[in-house]
């Protein structure tokens, strides 16, 4: 891209935001900033890192058209109807994960990108560490916590020999051709439907990471993800339910119909998990990783906190802290990976999701449910006569206790709520702490 007299307007100062100001004052752009909420104190903290124009409150087509490009964070939706006005007079609208795949061209640099509605940290941190392990120079980011910005200029300029990015469906609204080596879609399910249309919609957003000429990996047991393969592509197929390129069968991890490991020699619980490194597994190879060496390194990964995690054993009981579950697919895979019968705490902000997959799931499992939070209701009324005590809690901590009561030796309290958490925590990574310092109270009682 030419930067030089450009005026860019970055949409949204958080993180990504930042990211793209640090980005811009590099170039020979006149960068400005835009935030709808910007308090004082904030407005006086970026004036003096960037010394740029900042706007906020309202946004309308006066100050758009002041500039030649915004640059949208990805809490900031394209489809605002703002921006079609914008996009008529000929501006142009990108992220920064549009930018990295411009400044990647030609670096030599092989570029793998995940994404799916569950799981998509799991595997990127996966693909990131075995990368490492086989003796790349590995940048790990997006998503994951790291703006892909800030991560291309931390490296000064020196190439890496992967990216493994981890995308959401808002960056990727705003990234028109990353062309991957190597991408996949783990799986679509109910999630973010306050943004989209409807599931389709969000299914089409997630299918703009295959654009280019990479090797596609794809779940066989997602018709959303059977629909995005390419023709003239390289496909890689994995499944938990049948025999393809990477598939699980009576406890093992398959490919080519190779047994490569039993998985009770991986650290990752349940078996959504052992989907998760399929999808790595085919990712890593299609880059041209070695088998063996991948192999060798698989079973050192001990995966990552809140995202079906064991807690504690107390008479019996074991407590799993999944409080990264934060739609129903996820707290689905997390329930489908146990075979023991489970006393789930779930509840929280729906975000419009459908809970009806969640009664499936709990069939045949279920010891209970203790429902919290402001859309515990709506998820009650959806298990209600399925033959299991269904209850009501003001807190987690009170959920806890209940749960623990409810229980019986050799089996599972789960907290994966299949909700988002702002409605009585700051985030996921609270709702786990408060559910571990719980689990601890009964642990010391």
């Amino acid at each position: 891209m030419i930067w030089q007299n450009k005026k860019v307007l970055v949409m949204g100062l958080g993180s990504t935001g930042v990211s793209l100001l640090s980005f811009l004052a590099q170039t020979e752009a006149q960068a400005a900033g835009y935030d709808e909420h910007l308090s004082e104190e904030r407005r006086e903290a970026l004036q003096q890192q960037f010394a740029v124009p900042l706007f906020s409150g309202s946004l309308n087509n006066e100050l758009l058209s002041q500039f030649d490009i915004l640059a949208l964070s990805p809490g900031v939706s394209e489809r605002l109807p703002v921006f079609a006005a914008f996009k008529a007079a000929g501006g142009q609208i990108i992220g920064d994960v549009a930018i990295l795949a411009d400044l990647l061209i030609g670096s030599g640099s092989k570029v793998i990108a995940i994404t799916g509605a569950n799981g998509k940290t799991t595997t990127t941190s996966l693909v990131g560490f075995l990368c490492e392990r086989c003796g790349l120079d590995t940048v790990t980011a997006g998503n994951i916590g790291t703006p892909v910005l800030d991560a291309y200029l931390a490296r000064q300029g020196k190439a890496a020999d992967v990216w493994v990015l981890e995308l959401s469906s808002f960056q990727l609204e705003t990234t028109e051709n990353l062309n991957a080596d190597a991408a996949v879609v783990l799986n679509i399910s109910e999630d973010h439907l306050d943004r989209y249309d409807d599931l389709l919609d969000y299914a089409h957003t997630k299918d703009r990471i295959f654009r280019g000429q990479g090797v596609q990996v794809l779940n066989a047991d997602d018709v959303f993800c059977r629909a995005m393969k390419r023709p003239d592509r390289t496909v890689k197929w994995f499944s938990l339910k049948e025999t393809t390129d990477y598939y699980w069968q009576d406890g093992a991890l398959f490919a080519d119909k190779d047994m490569l490991l039993p998985q009770n020699e991986l650290a990752l619980q349940g078996r959504h998990n052992a989907a998760n490194v399929l999808a790595a597994l085919a990712l890593c190879e299609a880059i041209g990783l070695p088998r063996d060496a991948l192999l060798r390194h698989v079973r050192d990964f001990k995966g990552l906190p809140h995202r079906v995690e064991k807690v504690a054993d107390i008479g019996g009981v074991c407590f799993i802290d999944d409080s990264k579950g934060t739609n129903v697919g996820a707290t689905c895979a997390a329930i489908e990976g146990f075979d023991m019968p489970l006393v789930l705490i779930a509840g929280g902000l729906g975000k419009g999701q459908n809970f009806t997959p969640l009664a499936a799931a709990l069939r045949h499992k279920a010891r209970a449910v203790l429902l919290i939070g402001r859309d515990a209701a709506q998820i009650g009324a959806v298990l209600n006569g399925e033959g299991y005590p269904i209850e009501y809690a003001d807190s987690l901590e009170t959920a806890v206790e209940r749960a623990y009561r409810l229980a019986q030796s050799g089996d599972a309290v789960l907290l994966s709520p299949a909700c988002a958490s702002m409605d009585m925590f700051r985030d996921y990574a609270h709702r786990s702490q408060v559910f571990i310092e719980a689990v601890y109270r009964l642990q010391a009682a």
